[in-house]
C-alpha cells in the first residue's frame, strides 16, 4: 500500500507503473488442462502469442517453477502470473467524509472509482486510498458500488463493527435509496420491478433479466422530469448486480448516460425492454461487448518486449519497461454514471448525502463535466 506512487493529471488520479505477481490455486475447471489453453481460453484480455511468450519467459508459472505451453494443471497447483502493471486511472474526485467514529467511516464515493481492488485496479480504489490518506491498515467495506456509482458507503474500522453491519445487511434492517437520471418520461406513479436477475458474462460484469435469474425488487418513483430525463428514487429491497440499472432497462427508462444498459450501443437491440434475456441474444450481446473491449496486439509486441532497444527509437505510445501500450482502449475522462447512494437507515441512525448536482432542479445537460458525458462511441471494459 505504501509503495503507491500517486499523481494528478487531466482530472484523473494516476498510478505509475510497478511489478505485481497474481497468485492463484487452480480451478476445478482448469484441472488436466494446459496453462497455455487456460489462460487462453478464460482471460481473453490478451491472446495466444502473449501466452506463449508469457509462459517461454518464466512470467506464467507453476508453483513457482518455469513451465512449458503444454505442461497440465494439477489439482493444488499453484498459478502464478508477473506483470509490469499499468493501473487505469479513476477519477481525481477526493473521498468525502460524511461521519466518523471509533467505529465507522461514512464515505460519500465519487463516481468513477473502484471500491475494492479488482481486475485491473490496485492502488486506484477507495479502500487503498483511504487507508493510504488515514494511514489504517484494515478497513471493512460493509456495502459495495459499481465503480461508475457515486454516493454512501459504510466502512467499519474494525472487525466487530463490520459483523454488526454485516447482520443488520444480511437481515434486510438497513434501508437504501438512490436516485438516478433516466431517459424519458419515467411515469408519475410508484413502480415496483420485480424480474429477476441473472449474470450474461462473469467476465464482462453484465446482468440481465432471464428466467433463470435470482429474485429481484426494486421500487421507483419519479422525482422530476425536465421535458428529456427523468429523475427516479430508487429503492433496492434485493442486492443483485447492477440491479436498478437492468431493472430501469428493462422498463424502457435506462439510466441516460448507462455505457453498458443505456441506449445507442451496438448491443442495445439484445436488451429488448419487457422482455427476459434469451440464450441467443445473451450471445450476441457478450460478443459485441468483446468486440469493444480493446485488445493488445500481442503478436506484434511480443517480438519486441524484452529486447534491448536504444532509446531514441521506442514508440512513446508504448511504456519503456515493458512495451505495453500507453494508449487506453477505454475513455478515461467517461467514468461516472447518473446513479447515486442517496441515504442509507438503519435501527436508530439514518446518513444521506447532499443530491449530486445532476439531480437538482436547475440541472441542464449541456452543463455536465466531460465525466458524465458518453457518447457510447468509444469502447468498454469489464472493470464497470
Amino acid at each position: 500500500m505504501h509503495t503507491a506512487e500517486y499523481y494528478f493529471e487531466d482530472g484523473l488520479r494516476k498510478v505509475k507503473p510497478y511489478y505485481f505477481e497474481y497468485k492463484s490455486f487452480a480451478k476445478g475447471r482448469w484441472l488436466n488442462r494446459s496453462l497455455l489453453e487456460v489462460f487462453s481460453t478464460e482471460f481473453r484480455d490478451r491472446n495466444e502469442a502473449y501466452y506463449k511468450y508469457a509462459i517461454e519467459k518464466g512470467l506464467l508459472t507453476i508453483n513457482d517453477q518455469k513451465v512449458t505451453v503444454d505442461t497440465l494443471i494439477k489439482t493444488q497447483d499453484v498459478i502464478g502470473h508477473k506483470i509490469h502493471r499499468h493501473e487505469p486511472p479513476c477519477t481525481d474526485q477526493p473521498v468525502k467524509v460524511v461521519h466518523e467514529d471509533d467505529d465507522l467511516f461514512v464515505i460519500d464515493k465519487p463516481g468513477g472509482m473502484p471500491v475494492h481492488p479488482a481486475g485491473r485496479y490496485r492502488h486506484n480504489s477507495i479502500i487503498h486510498v483511504l487507508k493510504k490518506e488515514r494511514n489504517i491498515s484494515r478497513l471493512f467495506p460493509a456495502n459495495r458500488l459499481d465503480l461508475p456509482t457515486s454516493g454512501l458507503m459504510l466502512i467499519a474500522k474494525n472487525s466487530r463493527r463490520a459483523q454488526q453491519l454485516e447482520r443488520e445487511m444480511s437481515g434486510g434492517l438497513i434501508r437504501k435509496e438512490y436516485v438516478c437520471r433516466v431517459d424519458g418520461e419515467f411515469p408519475e406513479e410508484e413502480i415496483t420491478c420485480d424480474a429477476p436477475i441473472k449474470c450474461i458474462s462473469h467476465k464482462m460484469s453484465v446482468n440481465y433479466v432471464h428466467d433463470d435469474g435470482k429474485a429481484s425488487v426494486t421500487l421507483f418513483k419519479r422525482l422530476s422530469f425536465n421535458g428529456k430525463t427523468s429523475v427516479v428514487s430508487c429503492k433496492p429491497l434485493t442486492g443483485r448486480t447492477h440491479q436498478i440499472r437492468v431493472h430501469l432497462r428493462y422498463l424502457g427508462y435506462p439510466i441516460s448516460n448507462d455505457p453498458i444498459y443505456g441506449n445507442g450501443t451496438s448491443w442495445s437491440p439484445t436488451m429488448h425492454p419487457g422482455e427476459r434475456m434469451t440464450e441467443e441474444d445473451a450471445r450476441l450481446l457478450v460478443d459485441k461487448l468483446f468486440e469493444y473491449s480493446p485488445m493488445e496486439e500481442w503478436d506484434e509486441l511480443v517480438k519486441t518486449v524484452g529486447k534491448k532497444r536504444a532509446l531514441e527509437d521506442m514508440d512513446e505510445s508504448r511504456c519503456s519497461e515493458c512495451s505495453a501500450s500507453l494508449v487506453f482502449g477505454k475513455r478515461y475522462d467517461q467514468l461516472c454514471i447518473f446513479l447515486h447512494a442517496w441515504r442509507y437507515s438503519g435501527n436508530g441512525w439514518t446518513y444521506q448525502t447532499e443530491l449530486p448536482f445532476w439531480a437538482k432542479e436547475d440541472y441542464k445537460e449541456e452543463d455536465a463535466p466531460l465525466r458524465y458525458q458518453n457518447t457510447f462511441l468509444h469502447p468498454i471494459l469489464s472493470d464497470q
